[in-house]
């Protein structure tokens, strides 16, 4: 590929996807390409809003929008940071991967916006509130207990609770305030072995409830597992919300499963849910919902389909991946598709302190790149996708060593590593679990360009990793990475922009940009 043709390609990807790249016609499963899990929905008026899970990232508990189910645009996070201890700062050896905050709760309650949501790294239960789900400002509730994948519920007489837990389902009653458990009020089991309408080999114990009402009677969604099979959607009604309860399976299809039911302005019905997607994450699926005889029938003689009786807009992904050229003033706020890995230190990276840069400047000594603080995230996504950096390494010290990451715990990187004075262009696999550098090129120049190709057709989930020395010619290095989704780390692949000392703390490198395609570029 010649300059212009290169330029033009990376041109076209310099704002966030848009409209005008994709044709509209009927939507398709999955409805994003990408790692969206645990998805909860409302709808308020003729608008739809949608949480989703990012466990360690920061900032997290994303909330999306979307007029018709299918094209979902970011609007913000409920929480900037979730907790300040080791394990989110990434301190003294510890981390929060696979933990952080997860499934989520959405609600909308006498104007107030509720996004509520858990955590074993902090102990706590937490709760978020807002007059303006889009613009915030938002307000935070916590108590503990850890309330495992909780629902939480205004019921119409006015008391509030959380549904929770894992195998047997309880009901917790809330203070008015949703300040904590309130004394007194209801909490017990209300359905015993909730996986038992699975059958009686189960692996995975029901959980991810969500629960609803719908013409007086009280719905609640859960997952089980049975052994040999796969994640399966279960639910159980009620006239009370303290039961009895009586349940049954509502799709067994291709693991798709975990969500929520969601009605339109029309009184059509729908369930959106996830299904694990191979490394790129777990990506959401919406599903037809008929009711027959007070329950849900959810797809078509049992099958969720590929394709939906809903009118793509052709938007792609909206604003969840973007391009930066970092062009931005100092203190203005970053796109919403770029999440921390962990909490950042925001004594150690900047954007505008070198006009059209991001600045990341190693503030300690780190022993694996998986502790490196300030770690820069974007999701991968389908079915193909690539990042490209231009980095100046001007200012390395020696043990540094920073580029461009595929991140999960078997990741792969193509970096710039300087020791005793020299640089070195390497790439750097993870995939046998103990990082190995399978190339490296000396580099007798400051500037380098980098990229990472990622493949998830078909569940092919490879990563090729390339470098460029005029940003023109570009040179395969290293190993083909094969992509793992690792529950360890319980999220799809990121991109990440990274810098790391092993040596001596201080030194700095500057990217120039941060430029993603829809297409592979040879």
């Amino acid at each position: 590929m010649n300059r212009n043709s290169l330029q033009m390609v990376l041109s076209a990807w310099l704002v966030c996807f848009s409209a005008g790249l994709l044709q509209a016609g009927p939507a398709r499963n999955p409805i994003i390409w990408a790692d969206v899990p645990d998805v909860a929905v409302i709808r308020v008026g003729d608008t739809y809003y949608m949480s989703s899970t990012t466990m360690h990232m920061s900032p997290g508990l994303p909330i999306m929008k979307s007029k018709n189910l299918v094209n979902w645009t970011l609007v913000g996070y409920a929480y900037d940071r979730l907790v300040e201890n080791d394990a989110m700062n990434l301190e003294n050896g510890k981390s929060a991967y696979g933990a952080g905050s997860w499934a989520s709760s959405l609600r909308y309650h006498n104007g107030t916006y509720y996004a509520s949501t858990f955590s074993s790294t902090s102990g706590r239960t937490h709760i978020y509130t807002t007059q303006d789900i889009e613009k915030g400002p938002w307000k935070e509730i916590s108590f503990a207990p850890s309330l495992h994948d909780h629902s939480l519920f205004f019921d119409d007489d006015g008391r509030v609770y959380m549904v929770y837990g894992g195998g047997d389902i309880r009901l917790a009653e809330l203070k008015s305030d949703l300040s904590g458990l309130k004394e007194g009020g209801f909490h017990d089991i209300i359905i015993k072995n909730a996986s038992a309408v699975a059958g009686p080999n189960i692996g995975l114990p029901a959980e991810g409830s969500q629960l609803l009402k719908v013409h007086g009677k009280y719905y609640l969604m859960n997952i089980t597992w049975p052994r040999g099979g796969m994640r399966t959607q279960i639910i159980h009604r009620a006239d009370k919300i303290t039961g009895p309860y009586e349940g049954k399976v509502i799709l067994q299809d291709r693991g798709i499963a975990q969500g929520c039911l969601i009605d339109t302005p029309e009184g059509r019905w729908y369930a959106v849910l996830f299904e694990d997607n191979g490394a790129v994450g777990r990506s959401p699926w919406v599903v037809p919902v008929q009711w027959v005889d007070g329950w849900p029938v959810l797809g078509t003689n049992g099958k969720a389909p590929d394709v939906l009786d809903i009118e793509d807009s052709g938007e792609g992904l909206s604003n969840l991946v973007c391009s930066d050229e970092f062009d931005r003033a100092p203190g203005e706020p970053l796109p919403l598709a770029w999440q921390w890995n962990h909490n950042p230190d925001n004594r150690f990276w900047s954007i505008g302190v070198r006009k059209g840069h991001l600045r990341l400047t190693t503030g300690r000594i780190d022993s694996s790149v998986l502790q490196v603080r300030n770690m820069l995230t974007q999701r991968t996504f389908g079915p193909v996708c690539s990042a490209g950096t231009k980095l100046d390494t001007a200012n390395m010290k020696d043990g540094d060593c920073a580029g461009l990451i595929a991140l999960q715990k078997r990741y792969g990187f193509v970096g710039v590593k300087m020791e005793q004075g020299a640089k070195t262009i390497v790439m750097v696999s993870a995939q046998s679990d103990n990082p190995q550098t399978m190339e490296t090129v000396p580099l007798q120049q400051d500037i380098v360009y980098l990229r990472i190709d990622c493949d998830f057709r078909k569940r092919t989930d490879k990563a090729y990793f390339y470098y460029s020395l005029d940003g023109t010619t570009w040179t395969r290095i290293g190993s083909v990475l094969q992509m793992a989704y690792t529950l360890p780390h319980f999220m799809g692949y990121r991109f990440g922009l990274f810098n790391w000392a092993a040596q001596t703390p201080g030194g700095f490198v500057d990217f120039d940009y941060f430029r993603i395609s829809p297409q592979l570029m040879e």
